[in-house]
């Protein structure tokens, strides 16, 4: 389940509240920094022929940064709600900083990792740690991709498959509903966009040809970096 205070734990790691006035908490002149459409690590057909440009540039600049603005907005109006002692609306804009800043999470996640086809990077011997825990865990990794791919096409409606790290250095797919995150103690080693705007402009509902050719443009290399808990991005 994804509560708010989880919510706002993960943002605390990019862009923290700040509610000081000199050394006392002053939830009156709370303040939020605000939060950036991050860049992305590669230009917008860098993904082609297996994510069009066209749909980078509208998931990127136009669906994220909704979500990026709407998140910043509603912080704002929480913020005064908290200082006004308005419940009713610290309650209402709990739900909306939660879809939102869940969706800015992992939008931020699955720029990194995905990279261009060919590259260094999508190759599979660039993660030879993480490898041999999906081949211990799934016989090959060619099975985890059948596994995994098929938690994808499962999704009904919108949401996410990813590929978690638990507590106990274990590897589990997990799916997450509409823009909830990971939370809790699981780190997210790669996740997959299951929301229409990702794929349709291109695929239209053939989501299965979506989901086949993802797998080469999949930032094996982050992953690893993930797993192996050495990347900023696994306690973001």
């Amino acid at each position: 389940m994804v509560s708010f205070d989880n919510i706002l734990k993960y943002l605390a790691v990019q862009a923290p509240l700040r509610a000081f006035s000199g050394e006392e908490f002053n939830v009156t002149k709370m303040a939020v920094q605000e939060y950036t459409l991050p860049a992305l690590p590669y230009a917008y057909n860098a993904l082609e022929p297996h994510i069009a440009a066209q749909i980078m540039e509208l998931h990127h600049s136009k669906h994220h940064q909704a979500y990026v603005t709407n998140l910043n907005n509603a912080l704002k109006l929480h913020v005064a709600a908290v200082a006004a002692g308005d419940i009713a609306s610290q309650i209402e804009m709990q739900q909306v900083i939660k879809f939102n800043g869940g969706g800015h999470i992992n939008h931020s996640l699955f720029w990194k990792n995905l990279a261009p086809a060919e590259s260094e990077e999508t190759k599979p011997e660039s993660a030879k740690e993480l490898v041999a825990a999906v081949e211990q865990m799934w016989d090959s990794l060619d099975n985890f991709k059948k596994v995994f791919s098929a938690t994808l096409l499962g999704i009904q409606g919108s949401g996410w498959g990813w590929l978690v790290k638990d507590s106990g250095n274990g590897l589990r797919i997990v799916t997450t509903k509409d823009q909830d995150p990971v939370v809790g103690r699981d780190v997210p080693v790669f996740g997959v966009d299951m929301w229409e705007h990702a794929y349709y402009l291109q695929y239209l509902n053939g989501k299965a040809a979506y989901v086949e050719n993802i797998w080469n443009v999949i930032n094996w290399k982050t992953a690893e970096e993930r797993f192996l808990g050495t990347s900023e991005a696994a306690t973001l």
